[in-house]
């Protein structure tokens, strides 16, 4: 463990990640629920915080809750909610064309948004497992119309059990070479966007935040663009020695949850 500037005592809520952090597969990881009880231990919050967009927040719940942990919507933040808060805070009830799930499209529904195929205010791209040539196609037609263009978040590849599946920033580059334009805003992780709409569900300053995943590019990168500490655990994607050569360095590393409890205890 490094130690840090930032002291994780004093994190009030922790934003966790999900895939590598705290489960990976249908499998939990060592201590993930042993962290849990100590944060309630010591009244603190945490916060499911995932870059999908092709998911409802409801689809995780009922997933965590089969692997051992009951838990409400409002624990968990996807940045397809993300995106509503964000639109909804500075353009309430403005159209869209959205390029997403139906889970996704009932999001911004749910946020009080009208969903168009014509003369949106906005476009939203979103991570798309049902996508349609012609929804590219109209999607490249409003974006070089010059409609304002944002993305949920902008990870290349998603994680499945046997690899990896193409995700929004293939979509990203793909409307980048029909328009030459890449999106306006960029919400998800590592972008400060997605923890301003955590702070805003949360109803916590940004400074009482804490990231804990398992991506130095993503989720410790928050804590470049936001100021908040940030944990790097060893359970998922990066491994040691990629510390060496990444310009993101978290405050504390941990080879897992346990790793996170054990400390928080022995300075509770």
């Amino acid at each position: 463990m490094t130690e840090a500037a930032n002291p994780l005592s004093a994190v009030r809520c922790f934003l966790l990640d999900m895939d590598g952090t705290f489960y990976l597969g249908d499998h939990l990881l060592e201590g993930a629920l042993r962290f849990i009880e100590q944060l309630h231990l010591q009244k603190k919050e945490f916060l499911f915080l995932t870059n999908n967009s092709s998911k409802h927040r409801g689809q995780y719940i009922e997933k965590i809750k089969r692997l051992g942990l009951d838990l409400s919507e409002e624990q968990v933040l996807t940045a397809g909610e993300a995106t509503a808060i964000y639109l909804k805070n500075r353009h309430p009830g403005a159209s869209l064309f959205v390029v997403g799930t139906p889970s996704l499209e009932d999001e911004f529904r749910q946020h009080g948004f009208r969903l168009v195929q014509q003369q949106p205010d906005f476009v939203v791209l979103g991570f798309d497992t049902t996508l349609t040539y012609q929804k590219l196609w109209n999607l490249c037609d409003l974006v070089r119309a010059g409609v304002p263009y944002i993305a949920t978040h902008p990870d290349f590849n998603c994680p499945t059990d046997t690899g990896f599946m193409p995700d929004i920033g293939a979509m990203i580059a793909f409307v980048k070479a029909a328009t030459g334009r890449e999106p306006d805003v960029v919400i998800g992780k590592p972008n400060r966007f997605i923890v301003d709409a955590a702070a805003d569900k949360l109803k916590l300053p940004v400074s009482q935040l804490g990231m804990i995943g398992d991506r130095l590019y993503t989720d410790i990168a928050l804590g470049s663009s936001t100021g908040i500490t940030t944990v790097l655990v060893l359970s998922g994607e990066t491994k040691l020695e990629d510390l060496k050569d990444s310009s993101f360095k978290p405050d504390y590393v941990f080879e897992n949850l346990a790793g996170v409890a054990d400390w928080l205890e022995g300075h509770g």
